[in-house]
């Protein structure tokens, strides 16, 4: 019984390490589909999500298996509750980058308003942000988790900078409200991106280290304080 209950576990952190994998070339491939106006690529994205679909199924059940089947206590436990709120997250990603392809086409044609506005590089931001939170979930490596909610905090500040100029613009050029439209929709999946994987972050410092992150911008004041008391501790130091 406890030979069987280990191999369940392997195969969940097996499944929701795929589910990050399978998620996160999703979302890269909806920014790139989006930054090059690249229709085809938006579709092929849209098909594939029937993949995430039926793969955060396979979580769930999995984990309804394993809770039905045995008791688990301490690290097990903690893996279970995780990996079913990382499904989640994982699962709303996949929808995110869905929403990002299907918008593709509709600003496909204004790219140069894209650079203009500087919607390029929060999607490049966002890019990196879930490429690195499933890099820590396969790691397991918490010493960059605050790094992460950094980078979401910056995403997120940008992203509503851009979207006031997109409404300034509109208020003035009447003639970019259609395409001004789709980029403010894209942005708000972008801030969710963004969102989701702080969450995922605060779910492998549950499983690693037992400690529940609910106040992520707490997190953020202590994380970004500890980094200025080693920067004076540094400056400090005898020659």
């Amino acid at each position: 019984m406890e030979r069987h209950f280990e191999m369940e576990l392997e195969k969940l952190n097996k499944r929701i390490l795929k589910m990050g994998t399978l998620v996160s070339a999703q979302v890269h491939n909806a920014l790139q589909a989006l930054l090059d106006g690249n229709a085809e690529l938006a579709n092929e994205i849209i098909a594939f999500d029937s993949k995430v679909d039926k793969l955060d199924v396979k979580i769930d059940k999995l984990c309804q298996r394993i809770f039905a089947l045995t008791q688990p206590v301490a690290t097990d436990l903690r893996l279970i509750m995780s990996a079913l709120r990382m499904n989640n997250d994982l699962e709303r990603m996949g929808d995110h980058a869905v929403a990002i392809a299907r918008r593709v086409e509709g600003v496909s044609g204004h790219l140069e308003i894209m650079t203009e506005l500087q919607v390029d590089e929060v999607v490049k931001m966002t890019d990196m942000i879930v490429n690195d939170v499933i890099n820590i979930l396969n790691s397991r490596n918490t010493a960059f988790v605050k790094d992460i909610f950094s980078l979401a905090h910056n995403i997120e500040e940008r992203a509503q900078a851009v979207t006031s100029r997109i409404i300034e613009e509109m208020m003035h050029k009447t003639e970019v409200i259609v395409v001004a439209t789709q980029l403010m929709q894209i942005l708000s999946a972008i801030e969710r991106l963004a969102a989701y994987s702080t969450n995922i972050a605060e779910s492998v410092v549950f499983i690693v280290d037992g400690k529940m992150i609910k106040h992520k911008n707490r997190f953020r004041e202590s994380t970004a304080s500890s980094k200025e008391a080693n920067d004076e501790k540094l400056l400090t130091l005898p020659e």
